[in-house]
Order: C-alpha cells, then sequence, then structure tokens
C-alpha cells in the first residue's frame, strides 16, 4: 500500500483584514515583481501575476505608514544577487530593513518617536546599494546605510517637510515639499549633507493670486502674447513669501519629478496637476478636472511614456497620455499653448462608502502596464492596460488624436506583417508623443490602439471586526485521506467565510445570518453550525438564528425551524464529542437539548432548572462497547442463518457478504452512545447530566469550590477537568486521582479555555480580556503569555486551537494570526509555504539558482534550438529566433526586474542597431561618410535624455524653448528664453525677445545693445577675434554663462563647452554639445565627460558605460564592462556585437595594420572576419599590391569602432 501523505504542518500565517487610515502611503511595487503594502503593524507581500500573499511581515509595534522595495539598479553576481530587501517605516519612527524571503529584520533604526514621512533608496549612484533616505519628521532629513543601520548624516531645514522628490536624470537635485512651499536642493550627495539650505520657492494658491484676473504687479505691460499666456497660469512660483491667506491655500498633495522628460516636475491639487518647467519656474501644462468630476488622489507618472496615472477619489484610474504637439491640422498659434494631456483610458469607480475607500494606486515600474489599488476594506484589485488595434470611433470634434503602436521593437524596427508583442510594456503598446518640426512616421507601417483597463486579479481581507472563529474538527488517523485544514470566521454582518489554512486563501464566502455572528460548532468536516441574535428590542427580547451550514454544497437551513422570534438571546452552544447531541443555552431561559442527526428536540428543561453559566460535554462515551455488543449480536445470527441455509443451493459466502455489509450499515446508523455534560450554575455548582437516545437523566451534583468566583467557563479533556472564574482563577480536577487544584492567574475575567487536539496532548489555551495564556495541565503550569500593551498591540477577540502545536487568535486589528505555541508574531519563511498557484519571482530563489535560471534563459548556443525546459528531457520547444540576443536580453530584464540590465540592453540595442544600418548605407566607405547618424524612423525615448540622438534632441529642446516662449510672464522668464535661443542658435526669435525689454527696466540699455550685436555679427576676422578676447575675459571673471553665449554666437560652441567643462558645469556643456556640436566635436565632450563620471569621486562608470553606447564607442565599454568585473554583461555585448557587425570595422584595421607590417597571411585571417570590407582587402592582398606602407593607426582611431581612416 502506498503511505498517503498529508501536509499537516500548517505554517504560521497572518490572514488580515481593513487599512488603518495610517496605512494610507505604505505601499509600493517593487522592480522585483511583488507588493509591499502596511496593514496596521503588519507588511503583507503580495504577488500580483497570481494575486496570492506570499508573505506577511510582524516586527513593528505601531501602524506601517510606508515601505519602499530597494531598487535593483546594480549589477547582479553572486557577491550581490538578486534579493527582496524592503524598508517600511512605522508611525513610531522606526524604520526596518527586511529580507523578506526568510521574514527577518536586516537592520532596525530608531532616530525621533514621530511617523516616517518618506522613505527612498538612492538607486542613481554606483558607491553602495545600501543607502537609505529618510525624512523625520518634523524637519530632518536623515542618510542611513540599510544594510548596517549606522548613520552617514543628518540634516534639518526650517519647515516641516512632508515629502521628497529625486531628480531621475540627475541625483544631485532634489526637491522637498514642505508645508510652505517647495525647497530645491541642487547639491544632494551621498558622501556629506547638502551645505546649503536650498532654494525656497513659495507656491501662490491659484485662487488667492491676481493671476487669475489681471497680470501680477511686478511685470511691466507685457506685448500681448505674453498677457494672454499669463491668463493661462494658473500658479505663479515665487521666491517671495506669499500674504496668509495664499498659504492657507496652499493644498498641494504631492510633488514628483517627470521621468519622461528632465527638468520637468509635478504638482498635484484635487482638482487640477500642474506640469512645471524648472528651468523657467513656470507652469506649461494644467490637467484639471471640470466642476461635477471627481477630484484627484494621486498621480503617478510614467517613464517610458510622457504618460500619468492618475487616481480619483472614486477609485477610478485615468490614463492620460501627451498630445503631440506636431498635429498638422491644427492652426500653429495653438497647437503649443501648453501640454496637453489627454484622457486616453479609465477603469470603473468602486462603491465608496464611510467604511470603504481608495487609498492609493501603485503601477509596475518594469512595464508600466499595470496598477493596483488599495482599498481601505483591505481589498486589493488589479488592473492591466490592454491594446486593441482598431480605429476610434471617437467624434474628430474632440481633438483626440489617434494613439499608434510603435514602429519598432527592442530597437529592431518592426516589418509591416511582423507579429507584435504589444502588451509586454507601455512602451510597445504605444508609440512615442510626436514633436513639432518632426515628421510623422510613414503610416502605412502603424496601426491606430485603442487601450482599456482589465481587472486581472482581486485580493480581498477580512472584513471589520469583530469575529467568532472556529476551527474544524482535528485531523484523525480516519480523516488523514480528505483532511482539510478549514477555519470558519464569523462576521459582524453575518457572513461566515471559511479560510483554507494551508494556502492561506478563502475558501468559501458563505451569506448565512442577517445579524452579528456569535459563535460557530462544526458538526463534521464538511458542516457547522452557527447562530446569530439581533439587536435586543424594549423588552430585551432578539431574534436567534441557528443555521446549519453544508460546505460542499453551500445548503444552509434553519437548525431550530420556527423558533427563535422574540425569545432571549442565545448565550452560547456546544456540540457533544460524538456529534451526535447539541445543548442551545439562553440567557434566561432553560437550556434546550437538541439531537443533532435527526434535527429533533429531545428536551427543553423545565422552568425551575438553574440558570447555567459554563457548559461542557465530557469526551467520555460507551460507544466502543456498543459497538462490541452489537457486532457479537450479529455474528451469533449470521452463524444461525448460514446452518439453516446449507441445505439450499443459494452459496453461503454471498449471504454472508450481504449479511456484513446490512450489519455495516447498521452500526453506523442505528448506535446511539451515551454521553455527559457538566455545566455550573451562578452559585458555583456543578451538575452532572447523562444522555442517551432521547432519554436525561440527572446525576450527581458536586458543590462548589469555596476560593472559586463565579465560574465562567469549564474544559473537559481525559481525565482532567479546568474550571475558570471571573476573577482570574483557574481550577484543575483530576478526576482519576480526585484532587483538585487552584491557580490564581490575577489577568481578570477567564473568558474562554480549550484544550489542544490529538491524543494525551493535555495543553490547554486561555483567553482573557487582555490577551492569552497556554497552560500545560500536567504539570499545571504556563507555558507563554501574550499581553495586549506588553508584547502585543491588538486585543484578542476569540481562540481556537489550529492544530495540536500552533493557535489561532483573532484579534480587534481585523487579523487572524495562526502561531506557533509560545504566541510570538513572527513572520514565516517563504519557502516552506504551500502556495495555491506557482510565483514566478526570482529574487526568491538562492542567489545561485537564480543566476543559473538566468544565465540558462539568456542565451542556448550550445544547442541550436532554444528551450524553455531546463531538465530538457520532456520536450523541447523549436522556437526561431528571429531577433537579436538584445531582444532576449531585453525581455529577460523585464522579467528578472533587473533595472540595470534593462538600462543597459535598452540603449545597447538602440545603438547596435543604428550603427549596424550605418554600416549598410556607408559600404561604399568614401571618406569619413560613416560619422554621419542614419535618418532612423525610431528614436531613443526621450526619458533617455541625452543618451538620445542629438538631431532628436535637438527638436526636443526647440520644441521646449518654444513653450517656454509662449509661457512666458516675467521679464526673468524672457530674459531665460532669450539666453535659450542664443545658444540653440536661433537667433532672430532671440533678437525680438531682446527688444520687448521695455525702456524703465535696468537692463534695457544692455539688452538693446546685445539685439544690435548679435544681429551684425559678421564671420569676418577682426571681429571674431575681439568677441573671443571678450568671451574669455568675461568667463575668468566669472561671468561663464554669458561669456559661454558669446562663444556660441560667433560658432565656437566647442570652445565654450570646454570652458563649462573647466568649471565643473558638466550637465551644461553636455547640453550645449548636444544640440551645437556636429558629431565629431561633440563626441569629444561627452567622452570627456565620461571619463569623468569614471573618476573615484563621481563613481558613476554604469552611466559612463550608457554614454559611450550612444557615442558607439563599443570597444571601450567591452573593455571597461570587463574591467568592471561584469562578465556576463561583457560577454553578451560582444557577442552582440559581432552579430550586428558593428566590430568588424576594427578587424579591418588591423588587417591592414599587419599588411602595412608584411605580415599578409594575418592580414588575409583578419580581412577574411571583417565582412564585405574585407573582400575589396583581399583582393589587393592577392594581387600583390600590398606594398604602399600605410600610416599605423593611433590608438584612440581604433577604440572607436566606426572611424576607420579610409
Amino acid at each position: 500500500m502506498i503511505p498517503y501523505t498529508v501536509n499537516i504542518k500548517l505554517a504560521a500565517r497572518t490572514l488580515t483584514g481593513t487599512l488603518n487610515l495610517q496605512n494610507k502611503t505604505a505601499v509600493d511595487w517593487g522592480w522585483q515583481g511583488l507588493i509591499a503594502q502596511g496593514c496596521h503593524s503588519s507588511i503583507l507581500i503580495m504577488d500580483p501575476k497570481t494575486a496570492q500573499t506570499i508573505q506577511v511581515l510582524e516586527r513593528h509595534k505601531a501602524n506601517v505608514v510606508k515601505v519602499k522595495w530597494s531598487r535593483e539598479n546594480y549589477y547582479h553576481n553572486l557577491s550581490s544577487p538578486y534579493c527582496l530587501r524592503l524598508a517600511s517605516g512605522d508611525a513610531s519612527g522606526k524604520i526596518i530593513v527586511w529580507d523578506v524571503v526568510s521574514g527577518t529584520a536586516h537592520c532596525e533604526i530608531q532616530e525621533h518617536s514621530k511617523p516616517i514621512q518618506d522613505l527612498e533608496w538612492l538607486w542613481n549612484q554606483d558607491a553602495s546599494r545600501d543607502l537609505l533616505l529618510a525624512v523625520h519628521p518634523p524637519n530632518y532629513i536623515v542618510l542611513w546605510n540599510g544594510d548596517t543601520g549606522t548613520k552617514l548624516w543628518k540634516k534639518s531645514y526650517a519647515e516641516n517637510i512632508l515629502s521628497f522628490s529625486f531628480d531621475p536624470f540627475d541625483p544631485s537635485n532634489m526637491a522637498l515639499l514642505t508645508s510652505e512651499g517647495i525647497v530645491f536642493i541642487t547639491d544632494f550627495s551621498y558622501s556629506k549633507p547638502p551645505s546649503s539650505a536650498g532654494k525656497k520657492v513659495y507656491i501662490a494658491s491659484p485662487h488667492a493670486s491676481p493671476a487669475h484676473t489681471k497680470p501680477a504687479p511686478a511685470a511691466a505691460p507685457a506685448p500681448t502674447g505674453a498677457k494672454k499666456a499669463l491668463n493661462k497660469v494658473k500658479v505663479l512660483i515665487t521666491n517671495e513669501k506669499p500674504t496668509a491667506e495664499a498659504v492657507t491655500l496652499n493644498d498641494c498633495l504631492q510633488l514628483s519629478y517627470l521621468p519622461s522628460k528632465r527638468n520637468h516636475m509635478l504638482l498635484l491639487y484635487p482638482r487640477e496637476i500642474l506640469i512645471l518647467d524648472l528651468e523657467l519656474s513656470q507652469t506649461v501644462g494644467v490637467v484639471a478636472i471640470e466642476r461635477s468630476g471627481v477630484p484627484f488622489t494621486q498621480v503617478i507618472p510614467c517613464a517610458q511614456r510622457d504618460a500619468l496615472y492618475c487616481l480619483h477619489e472614486n477609485g477610478c484610474i485615468t490614463l492620460r497620455v501627451c498630445r503631440s504637439t506636431s498635429a498638422q491640422e491644427e492652426a500653429a498659434e495653438q497647437s503649443v499653448q501648453e501640454l496637453v494631456y489627454d484622457l486616453r483610458s479609465q477603469c470603473d469607480a468602486i462603491r465608496v462608502t464611510k467604511t470603504v475607500r481608495p487609498y492609493r494606486m501603485v503601477i509596475c515600474p518594469v512595464n508600466e502596464n499595470k496598477a493596483a489599488l488599495m482599498v481601505s476594506d483591505g481589498r486589493v484589485m488589479l488592473w492591466e492596460l490592454k491594446a486593441h488595434t482598431g480605429r476610434s470611433v471617437v467624434n474628430p470634434s474632440s481633438g483626440l488624436s489617434p494613439l499608434y503602436s510603435p514602429v519598432s521593437f527592442c530597437g529592431a524596427p518592426l516589418g509591416p506583417n511582423q507579429k507584435r508583442i504589444q502588451d509586454l510594456s507601455l512602451n510597445s503598446m504605444i508609440s512615442q508623443t510626436l514633436i513639432a518640426g518632426e515628421a510623422p512616421p510613414p503610416s502605412s507601417n502603424q496601426q491606430e490602439v485603442q487601450l482599456k483597463f482589465l481587472l486581472t486579479g482581486l485580493l480581498s481581507g477580512l472584513p471589520l471586526p469583530p469575529f467568532a472563529i472556529r476551527m474544524c474538527p482535528p485531523l484523525t488517523t480516519k480523516n488523514i485521506s480528505h483532511y482539510q485544514p478549514l477555519l470558519a470566521a464569523g462576521t459582524s454582518n453575518g457572513s461566515v467565510l471559511v479560510y483554507n489554512l494551508t494556502s492561506g486563501l478563502l475558501h468559501k464566502e458563505l451569506s448565512v445570518h442577517s445579524c452579528e455572528v456569535r459563535g460557530l460548532e462544526w458538526v463534521s468536516l464538511t458542516s457547522f453550525l452557527s447562530f446569530a441574535t439581533s439587536s435586543p428590542n424594549n423588552m430585551g427580547l432578539v431574534r436567534n438564528e441557528l443555521q446549519h451550514v453544508d460546505l460542499p454544497t453551500g445548503r444552509c437551513f434553519a437548525f431550530r425551524g420556527e423558533r427563535g422570534n422574540d425569545e432571549p438571546p442565545i448565550e452560547m452552544i456546544k456540540v457533544s464529542h460524538l456529534k451526535q447531541y447539541l445543548v442551545v443555552v439562553f440567557r434566561d431561559k432553560p437550556l434546550e437539548l437538541w439531537d443533532i442527526r435527526t434535527g429533533t428536540l429531545l428536551r427543553e428543561m423545565a422552568k425551575s432548572f438553574p440558570t447555567v453559566t459554563a457548559l461542557e460535554w465530557s469526551p467520555s462515551h460507551n460507544l466502543k462497547s456498543l459497538k462490541k455488543k452489537q457486532m457479537a449480536a450479529r455474528e451469533a445470527m449470521a452463524r444461525q442463518t448460514v446452518s439453516d441455509a446449507e441445505q439450499s443451493s443459494v452459496e453461503s459466502s454471498v449471504i454472508s457478504l450481504l449479511q456484513d455489509a446490512e450489519s455495516k450499515s447498521e452500526t453506523s446508523q442505528a448506535i446511539s452512545a451515551r454521553e455527559h455534560f457538566v455545566f455550573t450554575d451562578t452559585d458555583g455548582q456543578v451538575y452532572h447530566i447523562t444522555v442517551e437516545g432521547n432519554t436525561v437523566k440527572d446525576g450527581a451534583r458536586i458543590p462548589p469550590d469555596g476560593s472559586m468566583g463565579s465560574i465562567a467557563c469549564i474544559a473537559w479533556k481525559g481525565d482532567t477537568l479546568v474550571l475558570g472564574d471571573v476573577d482570574g482563577n483557574l481550577n484543575f480536577w483530576d478526576l482519576k486521582a480526585r484532587l483538585s487544584r487552584g491557580i490564581p492567574t490575577h489577568r481578570g475575567w477567564v473568558k474562554k479555555i480549550r484544550f489542544a487536539p490529538g491524543k494525551g496532548n493535555q495543553k490547554l489555551l486561555v483567553m482573557y480580556t487582555d490577551g492569552a495564556e497556554v497552560w500545560d495541565t500536567k504539570e499545571v503550569q504556563m507555558v507563554s503569555s501574550m499581553r495586549f500593551g506588553r508584547n502585543v498591540n491588538y486585543r484578542i477577540l476569540d481562540i481556537d486551537w489550529c492544530t495540536s502545536d500552533k493557535v489561532v487568535l483573532a484579534s480587534d486589528d481585523g487579523c487572524v494570526r495562526v502561531l506557533e505555541m509560545a504566541m510570538k508574531s513572527a513572520s514565516y519563511r517563504m519557502d516552506e509555504q504551500d502556495l495555491t498557484d506557482p510565483v514566478w519571482c526570482p529574487s526568491l530563489l538562492l542567489p545561485r539558482a537564480a543566476l543559473t535560471l538566468k544565465a540558462f534563459l539568456l542565451l542556448q548556443p550550445w544547442s541550436g534550438t532554444f528551450t524553455m525546459d531546463i531538465t530538457q528531457v520532456d520536450y523541447n520547444e523549436k522556437v526561431e529566433i528571429k531577433g537579436l540576443i538584445q531582444e532576449q536580453l531585453n525581455s529577460l530584464s523585464k522579467l528578472f526586474g533587473d533595472e540595470s540590465d534593462l538600462n543597459f540592453w535598452t540603449v545597447a540595442s538602440h545603438y547596435l542597431q543604428l550603427f549596424a544600418q550605418a554600416r549598410q548605407l556607408s559600404v561604399t566607405s568614401e571618406g569619413g561618410s560613416e560619422e554621419t547618424q542614419p535618418p532612423s524612423q525610431n528614436h531613443l525615448d526621450i526619458c533617455h535624455d541625452i543618451l538620445c540622438e542629438s538631431s532628436y534632441f535637438q527638436k526636443f529642446q526647440l520644441d521646449r524653448v518654444h513653450l517656454q516662449e509662449v509661457k512666458r510672464s516675467s521679464y526673468e522668464h524672457t530674459k531665460k528664453c532669450a539666453d535659450q535661443l542664443l545658444l540653440l542658435g536661433q537667433t532672430d526669435r532671440a533678437v525680438q525677445l531682446l527688444l520687448e525689454t521695455s525702456a524703465d527696466n535696468p537692463s534695457y540699455y544692455c539688452d538693446s545693445l546685445k539685439a544690435c550685436l548679435v544681429t551684425t555679427i559678421t564671420s569676418s576676422g577682426p571681429s571674431q577675434s575681439t568677441i573671443k578676447l571678450v568671451a574669455t575675459n568675461m568667463i575668468a571673471n566669472g561671468k561663464l554663462a554669458e561669456g559661454v553665449q558669446l562663444l556660441c554666437l560667433i560658432d565656437k560652441a566647442a570652445d565654450a563647452c570646454r570652458y563649462l567643462q573647466t568649471y565643473g558645469e558638466w550637465n551644461r556643456a553636455v547640453w550645449l554639445a548636444k544640440v551645437r556640436l556636429n558629431p565629431a566635436e561633440g563626441s569629444d565632450v561627452l567622452k570627456r565627460w565620461a571619463e569623468h563620471l569614471c573618476s573615484p569621486q563621481v563613481n558613476q562608470k554604469s552611466k559612463a558605460i550608457l554614454v559611450l553606447l550612444s557615442l558607439g564607442c563599443f570597444y571601450k565599454v567591452g573593455e571597461m564592462l570587463h574591467s568592471m568585473r561584469y562578465f556576463d554583461r561583457a560577454a553578451l555585448f560582444i557577442e552582440a556585437c559581432l552579430k550586428s557587425g558593428v566590430m568588424e570595422a576594427a578587424f579591418l584595421d588591423y588587417a591592414r595594420l599587419l599588411r602595412s607590417l608584411g605580415l599578409r597571411e594575418g592580414a588575409a585571417l583578419w580581412a577574411s572576419r571583417a565582412g564585405s570590407a574585407g573582400e575589396q582587402l583581399m583582393e589587393e592582398l592577392f594581387q600583390g599590391e600590398g606594398g604602399v606602407p600605410e600610416a599605423v593607426l593611433g590608438e584612440d582611431e581604433v577604440e572607436v569602432g566606426l572611424e576607420s581612416t579610409e
């Protein structure tokens, strides 16, 4: 016989319920693919793909107010593996950094005792991945090492800090949202606290500021364009402190930088979202809600596309996508008034009540196409954005331009009939927002897409407490084959929830009663009785409901039939050990005795019957002896019949079989065993009553024990009987030895006592008003104890044993906890769990296993087929790998949630494509033609900023200045615009702006002269040299910006960049190089910047690698990856380079070098590897024309894979 195994060992776990208001902001969706959410003082870890809770972390004593997953922006290997690290802060100011897989705390951090306002891991630097920045109220910012818990630095500010946001493009910039306005910090660094107090900016409220009606008095009368723009501006950003009434209206809910465009920030108000351009400190876009609309509560900007996920007060999530500015149909005037975000999709709202309201939404950081909504009743709704192709049915007047699907996938252009993997992520669903002056791609290979939200998962929590809980009958050798550990929880709204404790998931939810469930008792493994009482009328009478529920079918019927209206409330129900009888105890009415099997009332006690305070059935019964007697009688009968029947032709064995069957069925039905119960009355006297069939006999009475008060509860197992009273005394009776022992616990009223299941297990669970204890009745001593306020911060509402060594407690924070006997709240190890659906999360694996899996999935060059099956025995999926390695790497890094991998491969695959195309265009290999970047249909998204192609970057900057110009509202703004236009080389427009300066402005004369200078610059030698001299003097005397402008006027932008770099203005130098210099000069500036990034004091090598990728220095990248010990990334990158053929130029140059040295065989070998360009050289070699010695190439030139001299 095969031994049957069943998972009897249940993991300790917590079933959570409704959230506390303080948990509102405590939710985060990590790069690792899991969602963390605070629920009272615990933290739930959910897997959004399968919608199940896979871990609950318990260690905080106060409500959790913030949770943050550590970012995955680092290179993963065995020493820094894929791991699940989470930081959480609570209302008492404690921060815990967790190792989520094992459920243990890495370190605990405490600075002040007020709630943590904000937390963030520093992710955009290579120095350390353990740095955690926290806001400790009221006004401190502290940088911690999240691995060791040591404080690195602390800085205080003048105002109370509400939250902060990092600039995703520049790690030294951050903004603090304070109670009065915004503080911008530009010198943030992990090595020391910011030295300055930051630049304070006040937000004048839209209603209080005069901007609504007339121009602010500060601005002089400006031309009409600016005036028109002024009336559009909703918020003025001022450096002066606004008046008192303006401050009270500052109800900014949220501030965050836009990760899709540099130097843009978003401010959220209940009825509008403002998009600010930080270079101008000016509003460039407003998303407002009309009068009847539902206000915003939260907004999340996307990085992959310029889009916003907004959450509204009714729980509706909307997606707004930025409208393209290059719409040809509209008049030019109208098209650039401001950034417009069009509503593209919205999901269904939820029903908002007093207790049910949406709290927060999070979106998946890897793909940005899934959103999760947290509702205050503990529900988590998982929405997914789906794109489907098809023409829109919107009316043309709405001004919505159609959304298109992208023309490329992972950098590779898509053919018209190529299969699209659309719903992978946001940027593979919709194409980029077009910008002015850019030709739209041919419409042939574009498909219109419609977006819609789909509800793909729902996690629900327990309803509001109070609960009544009861565990199903224990596991025995007889029921082991079909046992399920079910826990029934009765709730205040009359429904009963049945949970399966192996998986922790809801098994069934049954709506049984119309009022609060007071108690439950199981009558078999699959059915239970539950009772509920309505609120009393003026006579003190209630409606009692006692229902019998059958779980598999869900059928429930009223057990007491028509009875139950207008009677005293039921106090308790008790089922006998053999599940034959039921006692129903009322408050002021004699008890009733029922037969459960037939559903009949056996006895309603007389009026003179004593009032019952506590009652318990005895575990002893006479079932075994009855069965023996019955079997003996049957056997005698069977023998007799067989001897009579021997003469008959019927075979005796058949008869005996028939009789056997008959006797079996009878023994199981007809026996009514004798059972007993004991109860106590108000005086403490113990009565003993026997029930057999339908006869009820009164037994012995035992006088009260003097030391005990009024008895509140009784428990009986084996030969031990335990009584508990209202004063906290426990009385242990040993029935065999006839001894009794009283123990005062001094904990007040004993609410419930229950024995643990299992033969010979004499542990006892005791519940008090302020906690619980486990006692060992053999030794008569306490095993463990928990008390409200001392070691836990919740009160216990109900108790039961879950298995022989685990208890289950319902508490007033809305949770049901399964705990070890020691009753220490503990998180569980994730690998001990029994999940219903398997979870894909590489971070859960052992470090070695995760890396093995990754290597396995990446490339399988050793076998010709690509298989998803590690064992290689079941089946091999023959997949044609059409695309390139990059595509696989790209998708894989998304699968693993590996941020640094994803960034690297996105940029790499794009530029490998680009330079490979360039090579094909310039196979003619005529002098230097390979320098030019090819006109490609698809750009790198603007969210990569400096890494984009120069032409695209330039258009984007022009578009932006154009918008700034329309929006300017003061002289400062105009001046900034003019400066930008000069740097961008748009001299005519700059002159117009300079001439707008009014005569009473102090810089009127200066601006007018500058305008004259700009218009008269000619390229004559003397004027050039004069201007250059003036510019260098200006720069030497500290006027860097002015000097750079002059250099740009005479087309000496390369010198200007050099000066900027010398003075440490790296970002401005790079910006200028991208917009003004030709590729050769520009790449010099960028290479210098890359070197600067690699220097030890900056230590941003990973960023430098991305910069070099965008320049096509693929060699250098390979070398750097190798030197940084990123072996797998280096090897795969070089492999990808060889496949796309961008390394061939180097082979060719090496072949020429060998030829010039006279090594013809070597030259031939390398030329044969250099593709089509090498063939030409081969011909030359073997025609014997190899005599011309060529200059040996310098090393720099070999480094740039594309610049070949010939």
